[in-house]
């Protein structure tokens, strides 16, 4: 009997690509973010990298350790978080909150719900999340040694001028990994051209995102302001590497347009209607939750289901 024939237990569709593999390439695509983040803000962004990522891997050891499960930081998921997490912290903030937020990603987000592949949100957001609530001026303080000052967007914000040249090459204050719009793109044209993520999610949010700010920041569809936006913040950095997460995101195609076009009328609800200049990781973090719906409604009708009966 031909093996097309068989039937078995799910997952149907199967891959030469091993998750390690995937999480490799990753590391790989967010290196110009990173490098260009230790160049832009100093050694100390480099230890932070570093303790979050050493965090987050510990973290996952010390878990399956004591719970006596199998070993799986050699996927490099826990990397991945780790560096994502270092990514979206200040230079300034003190080295104890990569440790923090790491074992909080690993522990309570990722593990407690049965690892890789059974968090319902993204850990390193769920994390970066977790510290905004819980070390509020720690988190937001972007003062350095080479920025002071509010950061572009809330600059922005309190309507004062702002320099996009500077925010789309990235030397602005900010997190450690999201000023560099030129940077991440690079890492993202990466992973598409290698196909670990495709333009579905991202090309909606950011469209999306685009159309509320022109109808509703009150600037209409001025270059300048829409560029200053799309530049600004963690927009781009969460648009293509943490809003496509295989695990968080739905895995239907309809799904992750609707789940795009949510995260970019969210992110614009916040910048303009909020307290905050940001909002990316909140609306990420909510269409996480989201999720479940979306995948329910937007999956096709099984073969022989949904018709009307005679």
């Amino acid at each position: 009997m031909s093996d097309m024939m068989r039937v078995s237990s799910n997952p149907h569709i199967r891959s030469k690509v091993s998750t390690d593999k995937i999480m490799l390439m990753v590391v790989i695509a967010l290196l110009p973010a990173t490098g260009f983040g230790i160049y832009n803000f100093g050694i100390r962004a480099l230890f932070h990298v570093l303790i979050t990522i050493a965090s987050c891997v510990i973290s996952e050891l010390v878990f399956e350790l004591i719970v006596k499960k199998k070993i799986t930081v050699g996927d490099m998921s826990a990397v991945v978080t780790g560096l994502l997490l270092a990514l979206n912290l200040p230079v300034s903030a003190p080295l104890w909150i990569g440790i923090v937020g790491g074992a909080f990603a690993i522990m309570v987000v990722k593990m407690m719900f049965g690892g890789l592949g059974q968090n319902f949100m993204n850990p390193a957001l769920a994390a970066r999340c977790f510290l905004l609530i819980s070390f509020p001026s720690l988190m937001t303080d972007f003062t350095c040694d080479v920025y002071s000052g509010a950061t572009p967007l809330a600059s922005l914000k309190a309507g004062e001028s702002v320099n996009v040249y500077n925010m789309i090459i990235g030397k602005t204050a900010g997190t450690i990994g999201e000023t560099s719009m030129v940077a991440i793109v690079l890492g993202a044209v990466l992973l598409m051209l290698i196909g670990i993520i495709d333009i579905k999610i991202p090309g909606s949010y950011i469209l999306t995102f685009v159309i509320f700010i022109g109808l509703f920041g009150g600037h209409g569809f001025d270059p300048y302001y829409l560029s200053a936006h799309l530049a600004g913040g963690g927009l781009m950095l969460g648009a293509f590497f943490m809003a496509t997460d295989y695990v968080t995101r739905p895995v239907t195609r309809a799904g992750q347009v609707i789940f795009g076009i949510i995260l970019g009328i969210l992110t614009g609800i916040f910048r303009v209607f909020g307290a905050s200049a940001e909002g990316v990781s909140y609306a990420i973090i909510i269409g996480n939750l989201l999720v479940p719906l979306i995948t329910r409604y937007s999956s096709p009708k099984p073969f022989g289901k949904g018709g009307e009966r005679r």
